[in-house]
Parts: C-alpha cells; sequence; structure tokens
C-alpha cells in the first residue's frame, strides 16, 4: 500500500484553484504585517509576495501541465 502522490497534488491544486482569492489576501495582509514590522526591508518583502502570486498563479490552473488556467495576471502588491 503506497502514497498516491498524483492524488495528492490534484488536491493541493484542487484546493488552490479554490480559494486563490483567499490566499492571495493573506499573502497582502502578511506581506502588510511584515512591512509593518520590518520597514526597512520593504522590497525584499514585496518581491517575496510577488513570487508567492506567480506560484499561486502558476500552480492553480488545475491542468497538469501547471499552467494559468485562464486566470488573471497576479496583481502588483501594496506599495
Amino acid at each position: 500500500m503506497g502514497i498516491n502522490f498524483e492524488q495528492i497534488k490534484n488536491k493541493a491544486q484542487d484546493a488552490l484553484t479554490k480559494n486563490s482569492g483567499k490566499i492571495e489576501q493573506g499573502l497582502d495582509k502578511a506581506s502588510g504585517a511584515a512591512k509593518s514590522r520590518f520597514g526597512k526591508q520593504s522590497d525584499k518583502i514585496d518581491s517575496a509576495t510577488k513570487k508567492a502570486k506567480e506560484f499561486l498563479h502558476k500552480n492553480a490552473g488545475g491542468e497538469h501541465g501547471g499552467g494559468q488556467g485562464g486566470q488573471q495576471p497576479p496583481k502588483p502588491g501594496p506599495q
């Protein structure tokens, strides 16, 4: 009895697709909190947030190829 990694991957992609808006809001909120505490590092925080959103949109497509699946491109983070 082995682990079905393909099934786990598909469930994770499905969760990303269904909740991408909430995840993006969470990224924005976490970014804002980090900037308020570590303001001098805001460029790095913005960069990390942007990369996280790109990863989210790339992997939330639900396609096995990992495309964006017709989703909108990531919105820029708060400035």
